[in-house]
């Protein structure tokens, strides 16, 4: 087995912007927008770019103090991101996010630095780093969905008991079927990358199963805590 992944060269990208570049079409045509694909693809393109570089200087770097600060403004975003579905926002709403996502990410967070791996040292960015993103994204994902559809049972009249457990429920919807669906249906993303660059399916495997949990174990916490908070709130 090959120890690298094959090389990709910026130019052969353009092989994989055929397939977007029909769906662009499709989409246009149908729903008559012709911004928010194109501004997507775009703004994806120029993120992952910079990203790039970012990650480059934080990889070479020592400080946990820069691993925190990174940390608090993913948890900040995620928060922020996490409510864009909901139409009445306000600065006790996001707390409420902020809180939810920083509780079941950083409690799943610590699991997985200090007992599955346990990094030396703790703030080892290329590992921190890529998971921390993993944990927020779903638990961030899990919250904003769970926010949508708490927000709708009350306002269709539902008791906090009945739209909390309606909505814990449906929120974890995604997450639970990933987990129906891996191996059968799926190769999640870090199983497919630890493969393609090369390493062992059975020790790509337990790495996946480490990232499955996390997953569901944060953004079942997480969407837990916002909805005890929209109880008090």
């Amino acid at each position: 087995m090959k120890s690298s992944i094959y090389h990709i060269a910026l130019m052969d990208l353009l092989w994989a912007m055929i397939p977007v570049a029909i769906m662009m079409l499709i989409y246009i045509r149908w729903t008559k927008d012709s911004f928010t694909v194109p501004y997507a693809l775009i703004r994806m393109l120029i993120q992952l770019i910079l990203i790039g570089y970012v990650l480059t200087y934080i990889f070479s770097s020592n400080s946990s103090y820069l691993i925190i600060l990174i940390l608090a403004v993913m948890l900040v975003a995620a928060s922020i991101i996490a409510l864009r579905p909901i139409a009445q926002r306000n600065s006790s709403l996001y707390l409420k996010a902020f809180v939810s996502i920083a509780l079941g990410g950083l409690f799943t967070l610590s699991m997985i630095i200090f007992g599955v791996l346990d990094l030396t040292p703790w703030y080892e960015p290329r590992f921190l780093i890529p998971l921390a993103g993993m944990v927020f994204a779903n638990a961030m994902n899990a919250v904003s969905l769970s926010a949508e559809r708490f927000e709708s049972e009350i306002q269709n009249g539902l008791d906090y008991q009945s739209a909390r457990a309606h909505t814990y429920k449906a929120a974890l919807i995604p997450i639970i079927n990933s987990l129906f669906a891996v191996g059968l249906v799926s190769l999640p993303g870090m199983m497919t990358g630890q493969i393609l660059s090369g390493i062992d399916p059975l020790i790509a495997v337990r790495y996946q199963m480490m990232v499955m949990l996390m997953i569901l174990g944060s953004a079942g916490i997480s969407v837990a805590v916002y909805l005890i908070l929209m109880k008090k709130g």
